[in-house]
């Protein structure tokens, strides 16, 4: 796999962090999660091909501990706000001077600077504070988060691990580590460039939710079938709206013109009720194979089963039936193998992982002991 040999230090947080942990796993870094003492069980639902460390970082001695992981490793991934790793005595400055070649990726919402930097914050606050939730939401409604991908795992924990990959490709040729500073702030902002970078073409010169990509357009956007399902509608290219209306079986020379905006509501009401009148199944029936750009919005449970997926084996089930999305993109030589095994108990391989970077089994008594640690063996996560 690509990432074969490298080494990552996660210290466990929320969902991005979790998550750029998981991208680094599945295409075959060894990623140990430093989790919190005092728990049994993760509850980002992203520690696949992961081990678990129960490690209190509020203890000296654990800070110890952990200096000694660093000094052997070649990430550390960090997802607390400015500040709170300098006071613990484990910053950039500390442990890079022990190891010269550890990439210290610090993923947080504000960023490392900057008069939010401390500030507590989630998904729809980065998402506020980029710009981007501005543009999202319906006409004449409150701006609304599409769920929280935007912010935390797309501006945040990707951002984190493509800045990871490339710190990594540099030291090949330096030598040495380096600090990131990804934040989902800038990290969305970043995503939203093609927003910025087509405002002078007018793509978003109407309000919010009246514009060709936002749902303005009768021609992008959803629309509810007869049994209460969706399908989904992009033909936006003059060559794919010809097969669109065809589709509906409505007559182009007693529509208006496809840009007419003014028109858009009147032509959004029109195709609405055309599309109410069949269920999905049906639509399906009338647009799958053509390049009308219609497509069924399908659930969770019908994504499975659709049979482009299958065909392509998009969707992976782990030893215990779980089912989630095979790791993106497919590469030809070096492809990602994702763990199909259960997510580790909160300090699973705590001995194990110690007794690799060279504590001794009477350090490990004594740790235990003092409670700087915890162990916990495997077993049903169902027991009691």
């Amino acid at each position: 796999m690509a990432l074969q040999g490298i080494s990552v230090v996660e210290l466990a947080g929320l969902a991005p962090g979790p998550f750029c942990g998981m991208v680094l796993a599945d295409f075959g870094a060894r990623v140990i999660r430093v989790d919190r003492p005092g728990s049994r069980y993760d509850l980002s639902g992203l520690a696949r091909g992961k081990r678990s460390l129960a490690l209190d970082l509020k203890q000296p001695r654990g800070v110890a501990v952990l200096r000694r992981l660093c000094a052997k490793s070649d990430v550390l991934l960090e997802p607390f706000r400015s500040g709170v790793m300098e006071r613990l005595q484990l910053g950039p400055e500390i442990l890079q001077r022990e190891n010269p070649r550890l990439i210290y990726a610090r993923l947080s919402g504000f960023g490392q600077s900057g008069s939010f930097s401390r500030l507590a914050g989630h998904d729809i606050n980065y998402l506020a504070l980029s710009g981007v939730l501005s543009k999202i939401g319906r006409s004449d409604e409150n701006p609304y988060a599409p769920l929280n991908l935007l912010a935390d795992f797309a501006g945040g924990g990707l951002m984190c691990a493509l800045g990871i990959i490339m710190a990594l490709f540099e030291r090949t040729r330096s030598g040495k580590g380096q600090v990131i500073d990804a934040n989902m702030v800038e990290g969305t902002a970043y995503l939203s460039s093609f927003l910025w970078k087509t405002q002078k073409l007018n793509l978003w010169k109407a309000p919010r939710g009246q514009n060709m990509l936002d749902g303005g357009a009768p021609f992008y956007t959803t629309y509810r079938t007869a049994d209460g399902e969706f399908m989904a509608v992009g033909a936006i290219e003059p060559q794919f709206y010809e097969l669109l209306i065809k589709g509906l079986e409505l007559k182009p020379d007693e529509l208006p013109n496809q840009m007419s905006m003014n028109d858009w509501p009147e032509m959004k009401k029109k195709f609405a009720d055309v599309f109410a009148k069949k269920t999905k199944a049906e639509w399906c029936q009338i647009f799958d194979g053509t390049n009308a750009c219609v497509t069924p919005v399908l659930t969770f449970e019908e994504v499975v089963s659709h049979d482009h997926n299958k065909e392509r084996g998009s969707f992976i089930t782990s030893e215990e039936r779980d089912v989630s999305p095979r790791p993106a993109p497919l590469l030809s030589d070096t492809p990602a193998v994702p763990s199909f095994k259960r997510d580790p108990f909160v300090g699973e391989h705590t001995e194990e992982i110690l007794k690799e970077f060279g504590f001794s089994l009477k350090e490990i008594d004594q740790l235990t002991s003092d409670k700087i640690i915890e162990s916990h063996k495997a077993h049903s996560k169902f027991e009691s």
